[in-house]
């Protein structure tokens, strides 16, 4: 048997946990490494690679179970088309892209809201002159008058 890395050098060499490269392997996220004649996990450097990738992958949005089927595509592509990392990371592009416009419209409330000197969510939300966009849904209760 060749020597290979503890757990504990894997996931220092790798910048997480012991507790997050086991989860990662009950998750099938990576192999189950070869054992010492002590029971200790062995594993070789490229889990090391893989816990990088991982990680990357989901700083870049990728959910576990996203980062689970790009690895599975590439291991079984064989020549064959199989949606791999560019179809994956177009739709996650599109993803990313309509979240910053939601993002982007929040945030104009929230300046709006801050703005007018909202203060009091109630107060505000039945206040003709509220910048946030529920007002619409307590229209019942709006009456004239300063805002917020």
């Amino acid at each position: 048997m060749n020597a290979g890395l503890r757990s504990g050098q894997v996931a220092e060499a790798a910048g997480v946990n012991v507790q997050t490269l086991r989860y990662y392997e009950r998750r099938g996220l990576l192999a189950e490494p070869e054992r010492s004649n002590g029971g200790h996990r062995l594993y070789g450097e490229d889990a090391v690679t893989a816990l990088r990738v991982i990680k990357a992958a989901q700083r870049l949005g990728f959910t576990l179970e996203e980062v689970s089927e790009l690895l599975e595509a590439g291991r079984h592509r064989h020549g064959r088309p199989v949606a791999g990392l560019q179809e994956r990371a177009a739709a996650k592009l599109a993803e990313v892209d309509a979240r910053i416009t939601d993002l982007a419209t929040i945030r104009t409330a929230l300046t709006a809201a801050v703005e007018a000197g909202c203060d009091d969510l109630t107060v505000c939300a039945s206040s003709t002159c509220c910048p946030i966009p529920f007002t619409d849904l307590a229209e019942e209760n709006r009456h004239a008058g300063p805002c917020c």
